[in-house]
């Protein structure tokens, strides 16, 4: 079975997003808006996996 191509707007849907369960992806998006790891954690499950809604939330 071939490989699927990602195309690109699958990567820019990917980034649109922040993976909750994935410590880099919560680390990054800490360093990036100068909160704690809890806190994004916390901002993802009060308003969902959208990056956008996510720093405003945060205060970003």
């Amino acid at each position: 079975m071939a490989k699927a191509k990602k195309t690109a707007r699958g990567r820019k849907q990917d980034r649109a997003r922040i993976a909750g369960g994935e410590a880099y992806e919560v680390r990054y998006e800490a360093k990036k808006t100068r909160k704690s790891a809890a806190s994004v954690k916390k901002a993802v499950k009060k308003v969902g996996n959208n990056r956008r809604r996510v720093e405003k939330r945060l205060g970003a």
